[in-house]
């Protein structure tokens, strides 16, 4: 079965606080006598279901297009941390019992059900990794994290340094994932991000398939 944990990008969708807005602009239209329907699309580099490359934070860092897709496509672990609080730490991670050699972690929390709420507002919280978080999951060779908000990162963290943390170490971050209808389990993972030259980011279509 394939799930599709990947955000609808339109006009109405909830984007980071001072990023570019989405805008989906009708450009030619049959019903105007043109030969065809074509649009013009305006969007952030952060929009929706996203990756972010080490460029992003890292001065020199990989950029979108440069990333190996062997990190992108591959087994991953969907670990259940719905009955978290606001934060992801090496405690909470600990109590997951990740298997030794998982090298993809995404994470459901309560933030997957903030998708379903109409309109859907910018939560006063969700839940976030810790620097000391992002640190666990680069001793433990975790290669990507995936999280169900926009951000992996409490919103303002001076520095950014669960970004930081993970992003110097070579870890991908693939952000804005929706996976309430993703039961915990272990899934193929198949992530391909815009190739945008000198990205800093790259919206995606990410899907999971089980066996």
């Amino acid at each position: 079965m394939i799930y599709d944990v990947s955000l609808v990008v339109g006009p109405e969708m909830l984007t980071w606080p001072g990023d570019p807005p989405v805008e989906v602009d009708p450009a030619k239209r049959i019903s105007k006598g043109d030969p065809a329907n074509v649009s013009e699309l305006k969007l952030g580099t952060h929009t929706g279901t996203h990756v972010d490359p080490p460029f992003h934070f890292i001065p020199g860092g990989a950029t979108a297009e440069t990333l190996d897709l062997s990190v992108l496509v591959g087994p991953a672990l969907v670990a259940d941390l719905r009955g978290a609080g606001d934060s992801i730490t090496p405690n909470e991670l600990e109590a997951l019992a990740i298997p030794e050699g998982t090298e993809r972690v995404l994470f459901r929390t309560p933030n997957s059900e903030l998708w379903s709420k109409t309109p859907v507002r910018f939560p006063d919280s969700y839940t976030a990794m810790t620097p000391e978080g992002a640190r666990w999951c680069v001793d433990h060779g975790v290669r990507l994290v995936g999280t169900d908000f926009l951000s992996i990162e409490r919103k303002g963290a001076p520095g950014h340094p669960t970004h930081v943390a993970l992003l110097e170490a070579g870890v991908i971050i693939l952000e804005g994932l929706d996976l309430s209808g993703v039961e915990p389990g272990a899934y193929e993972l198949s992530v391909l991000p815009l190739k945008i030259l000198g990205g800093d980011g790259a919206p995606a279509r990410a899907i999971l398939r089980s066996s």
